[in-house]
């Protein structure tokens, strides 16, 4: 797989491991027992995906893993057909389902048909996943406002959800778990240079 190793060269650049750890069947995120509503986001690394998220006032929870598939029981090693992706848990009276758009929109490059920054490969296109028909139009608006206000295609597709797999428990919180790391392999993987380029301040 490409992803796999793009990723560990720029870990390896830094000097650093990132090692592989033994798969549990009890695959968990920074769970909590909140109950709210949900949606579905890929943006490349699921890593990256997670922190955006993270950062949004109202979400409640963040799981990495992998979606849209039919393969069961996928793998960081082995997931043909999907994507990385992350569920986000959120509270509607905190924000709104456009709020997470925006917030998704700017942490991502929508023109790259290939992955994200170094990450390319089908793995790391990005997809948004609607569970709703409201959450289908409002993703296809903002996805044409985005291709009007930049005069260029936007090559991330919306798509129904179906499958969801909570990855391996060592990706879930990596960007805390492991701030030196990720933060090293966000720089070095040429995204922070490209969301600044596309979207200036309002980059995540």
């Amino acid at each position: 797989m490409k992803r796999v190793s793009t990723t560990l060269a720029v870990l390896a650049i830094a000097g650093l491991s990132a090692g592989i750890l033994s798969l549990t069947e009890n695959r968990t995120g920074n769970a909590a027992p909140n109950a709210g509503a949900t949606a579905v986001f890929a943006g490349g690394c699921f890593w990256s995906v997670e922190k955006t998220f993270d950062a949004v006032d109202g979400v409640t929870e963040t799981v990495s893993g992998y979606a849209g598939g039919t393969k069961p029981n996928p793998t960081y090693a082995d997931h043909e057909g999907y994507v990385e992706a992350v569920k986000v848990t959120y509270d509607p009276a905190k924000v709104s389902y456009a709020k997470l758009l925006d917030a998704y929109w700017h942490s991502i490059d929508p023109f790259n048909a290939r992955g994200q920054f170094c990450d390319e490969g089908p793995a790391y296109r990005t997809v948004i996943f609607t569970g709703t028909e409201d959450e289908v139009q409002q993703a296809k608006a903002t996805k044409q406002e985005i291709s009007d206000r930049f005069r260029q295609g936007v090559t991330t597709d919306v798509k129904p959800a179906t499958t969801f797999v909570a990855a391996e428990d060592y990706h879930q919180n990596y960007h805390t778990l492991n701030p030196v790391r990720y933060e090293l392999y966000k720089r070095g993987c040429g995204r922070v240079g490209r969301l600044a380029e596309i979207w200036g301040e309002k980059s995540s």
